[in-house]
Order: structure tokens, then sequence, then C-alpha cells
């Protein structure tokens, strides 16, 4: 027997999480559907240990703390949770869309895609004695700061995640060097100051060119400088954490027929957070709109605007809330 659902979200991150939160405050009957074993997206897989700055209210948060009041919030409605299950089709019948996963079929009322840019791994470092070192010194992230505590880290990267990864690490390590194939950051400017007034050692311009384990466990990285001007520099660390951001995997959206954002695969959508497939919305990283910023804050804003869309074009007889004040806490 198939199961029926008003609103399915797919995606389980924090974006995907407010959007059934605020489902359940409409009462509407909804599912999450998670690809990976729990819910979280890649704050709880990849960076739990990461301090986020743009919770309003919040001065600062560890994304684990983070999803985990998200998951205490989602307890206060009946909402159908499914991990481990990846979408593989959604496809428009007379009543709406069949929703199918390896796992089975249901049927929804409307379709929310909050999974980001797709399946992610993390883009690979290719030198000499990257692969043999993998998940023993050489790392894609920091899942536990206690890993690296009074050890000397390597971090190479320089965007956001490496900055994050830098600053982090730099209150437990014993060192941390911080390379990058720039003298310029692409963080946000608070945090590249921040990373400058710190104890991490910045070396630009370079990359690495090969890793080599030693015989007393340590790890020899040679770096080359970018561009050919310059002579090799070798240093001596315990662990290196590479953070060259991630490789989509979008298979599964392709298959739907939305419009997508040809240059960086996003999908577009109106004011309504709405496709261009009627019914299917997509918010947080992997939809776009003039202005649009890739932050969890702004993905938290969405949510209620396509929850919102859907009640009004789906079941206009409801009334949903209209202030959170109107939501009757869970009493514990």
């Amino acid at each position: 027997m198939i199961e029926n659902y008003d609103i399915t979200i797919i995606g389980g991150g924090p974006v995907g999480m407010f959007a059934a939160f605020y489902a359940g405050m409409h009462n509407a009957h909804t599912q999450v559907i998670e690809s990976l074993s729990e819910l979280g997206g890649q704050v709880n897989a990849l960076y739990p240990e990461k301090t986020i700055l743009d919770i309003a209210g919040v001065p600062s948060i560890a994304g684990k703390d983070l999803i985990h009041a998200q998951r205490e919030q989602l307890t206060q409605f009946p909402l159908t949770l499914k991990t481990g299950e990846a979408v593989s089709n959604v496809t428009p019948n007379d009543t709406g869309f069949l929703v199918t996963t390896p796992k089975g079929s249901s049927q929804t009322k409307a379709v929310v895609v909050a999974v980001g840019n797709g399946a992610f791994t993390p883009r690979p470092l290719k030198v000499p004695g990257a692969t043999e070192l993998t998940g023993q010194h050489l790392f894609y992230s920091v899942p536990d700061l206690e890993r690296f505590r009074d050890r000397r880290v390597l971090i190479a990267g320089g965007g956001d995640a490496a900055i994050d990864s830098a600053l982090m690490l730099a209150s437990v390590a014993k060192s941390v060097t911080l390379i990058h194939r720039r003298a310029q950051f692409r963080g946000l400017p608070h945090m590249v100051d921040r990373l400058h007034a710190s104890s991490v050692q910045v070396v630009t311009p370079y990359l690495i060119k090969e890793l080599a384990a030693t015989a007393t466990g340590e790890v020899t990285v040679t770096l080359k400088p970018v561009g050919g001007a310059g002579d090799l520099l070798q240093q001596v660390v315990d662990d290196v954490v590479v953070s060259y951001g991630f490789i989509a995997d979008h298979r599964a959206l392709d298959a739907w027929d939305v419009d997508f954002e040809q240059d960086r695969h996003l999908i577009c959508v109106d004011r309504q957070m709405m496709t261009s497939v009627p019914g299917i919305y997509a918010i947080g990283d992997g939809a776009t709109y003039p202005g649009k910023q890739p932050l969890i804050a702004v993905g938290y804003g969405e949510a209620p605007l396509a929850i919102q869309a859907i009640m009004d074009r789906e079941f206009p007889d409801r009334r949903g809330p209209i202030h959170s004040t109107s939501l009757t806490p869970k009493q514990s």
C-alpha cells in the first residue's frame, strides 16, 4: 500500500529540517527523505565541530549542537523521517507526484528539494602518497577535534571551510599551517581577519606536490610554488586536512525536468521558491535566484516561503500559523 503525504522534503540538512518543522506548524502530513544515515546533511557529516555564526540570536554554535537542537525541534510534530534512502525519481501524476526510492514509492501533493548541490564527495588530493595516507594521516574534514589534539596539522585550501578548520584546530593542535595557492583567500572578510590574527601559520602561494610517510609515523609534505617561481618547501607534520571543496552528483535531479542555471547546476526558482515544474519547490544551497546568498540563514528564510506557497496552492482551506506564537510547544 502506497503512503500518501501532503509534503515530501528531499534532503535532511539544516534547511530541510526547518522546512519540515514549518510544515508541522501547518499540520501538514510530511515526510523527510535523507540519503545519509542520519539527519544533518553536510553540517553533521563533515563539519560537526564547525562554529556557525549566521544563526539569528545565537552568537555562535557548533554544527553538531545546531543539528541536535533542530532534531529536538522536530519532535514537536508527527513527521515521518526516512534516512539512508536516496530519491531516484519524482514522477508527476494526476494527484501530485510519485516519489521513488530503492525502498519503495510514496505519493505526495508537493515536493521540496533541499539537497544542497546534490550528493557530495570531497574533491580528492591527487598527488603521490595521498591514497596511501587517506584515513590515517590525510583527512577531508574535521569530524572530531580531539583526534588532532597536540598534533601538528597542515591544512590545504583557501575557502571558508579551510579557514574554519584552521581556526578550530588552532585551539587544540600543537601547530596549524594553512597553505593556499593564492595570497588572497576566498573566505568571508571577518574570518580572513581572524585567521591573520591567529596563531595559524599561513603559507602562500603554494600547493601540495607530494606526501610521504616517515618511519616514525609522521608525514613529510613537499610544497611547490604556484607559477614555478621559488623553491620547493618541506614540512613535517602529523596530519594533513584537505579542503578543496566537493564534487556534486546531480544525476537524480537531472531526471526531474526542472530548469537549472547552466554554469553552477543550481535549480532556478521563483519568489515562492517554486521550480519550473508546478508543485516542486527548491530551497537552500541548491536553489538560485537573483541576489541569492548561500547561507544557512537564507535557507531558513526560504523554507517558510516554500511551505506557505504549498499550503496556499494545495490546501487553500487550511489556515496556517501567521506568527510562531500561534504554535503550542510540546510539553515535556
